[in-house]
């Protein structure tokens, strides 16, 4: 069982910055995928990216070059390093939680959520 806080989320203006983070509670932190996923108004919910135990990071394309994920195990937490924000990152910011090695693009693939964080990014 793992149970997920996410933390970091609020307003900034076009171009800045946020680091969102998520803690873990359970055992089986270490032992799983991490990803974040995020939902616009209207939208569905998408994969941002992921890192696995191994510390193998993905990212979905508007992620690459401007977002960082990274996890410190002996913590138990998750972070989102966001740079050069746009108006169209705005939406709610979840992390979740996959157990095991495997990699997961899909909200599906992923077992354990968070209650979401939320971004605004104004223009």
């Amino acid at each position: 069982q793992v149970q997920l806080v996410e933390s970091g989320g609020g307003l900034v203006q076009a171009g800045g910055s946020l680091r969102l983070s998520c803690t873990a509670s359970g055992r089986t932190f270490t032992r799983s995928t991490m990803g974040w996923f995020r939902q616009a108004p209207g939208k569905e919910r998408e994969f941002v990216a992921l890192v696995t135990w191994a510390d193998y990071t993905y990212y979905a394309e508007f992620a690459k070059g401007r977002f960082t994920v990274s996890r410190d195990n002996a913590k138990n937490t998750l972070n989102l390093q966001m740079s050069s924000l746009k108006p169209e990152d705005t939406g709610v910011y979840y992390c979740a939680a996959r157990p095991g090695s495997g990699l997961g693009y899909n909200d599906y693939d992923y077992a354990y959520w968070g209650q979401g964080t939320q971004v605004t990014v104004s223009s």
